[in-house]
């Protein structure tokens, strides 16, 4: 069954070219010869400001560009987030996205009753996050807990209702050789093609 897969590329470089880059380009080419719907959100090439308040969080004027997003990712079944780690987590353009995005307006249903949360928009809507690192990707998940993927993946994603959320850890990106990149490629594009 055709999916409607939303990619939202957090590599903070608006040249691309990175491993990163490549790994979303293959998923998109294998989901959309599975028949998929693809739509790619580059954060890096996107204008947006940074909140500064509760108040703009809450209920600032959300940007034009910022209001596709949310409508794209609203529409999609299946949403894949890409970032590299720095500094042991997302890179902050990333961040400030993520935060104009799932403001309470857009990630909740307006409560049924005053002083409870209102259900998570992203209900019935799977996730994978993948993330590339320096480090080895059994050193981040084991030695450092992989917190911050844990934090995007609770807090953000689940929180919001989506599921199931699933995760790709690349390591040692600037270390391996063509060969293992050839077979993460081959592995995006299959888990593109499943949509999942």
């Amino acid at each position: 069954m055709a999916r409607r897969i939303v990619i939202v590329q957090g590599h903070p470089d608006p040249a691309g070219g990175h491993f990163g880059h490549a790994l979303a380009e293959a998923y998109a080419e294998g989901a959309e010869q599975a028949g998929h719907e693809v739509e790619t959100i580059p954060v890096a090439r996107l204008d947006f400001p940074l909140l500064r308040s509760k108040h703009e969080f809450g209920e600032g004027e959300v940007p034009d560009t910022i209001r596709s997003c949310q409508a794209a990712i609203l529409g999609a079944d299946h949403l894949v987030i890409i970032h590299p780690l720095w500094l042991g987590s997302m890179p902050a353009l990333l961040k400030g996205f993520l935060e104009q995005v799932f403001r309470p307006a857009f990630a909740f249903d307006k409560p049924s009753k005053p002083g409870r949360a209102g259900a998570g928009r992203l209900k019935g809507k799977s996730a994978r996050v993948i993330v590339t690192m320096g480090m080895p990707g059994f050193a981040y998940r084991w030695f450092y807990g992989a917190h911050a993927v844990k934090s995007l993946e609770r807090n953000i994603l689940a929180f919001t209702g989506a599921g199931p959320i699933r995760r790709t850890l690349i390591g040692m990106v600037e270390a391996r050789d063509g060969r293992h990149r050839r077979q993460r490629l081959k592995t995006m594009r299959r888990l593109g093609s499943q949509g999942r």
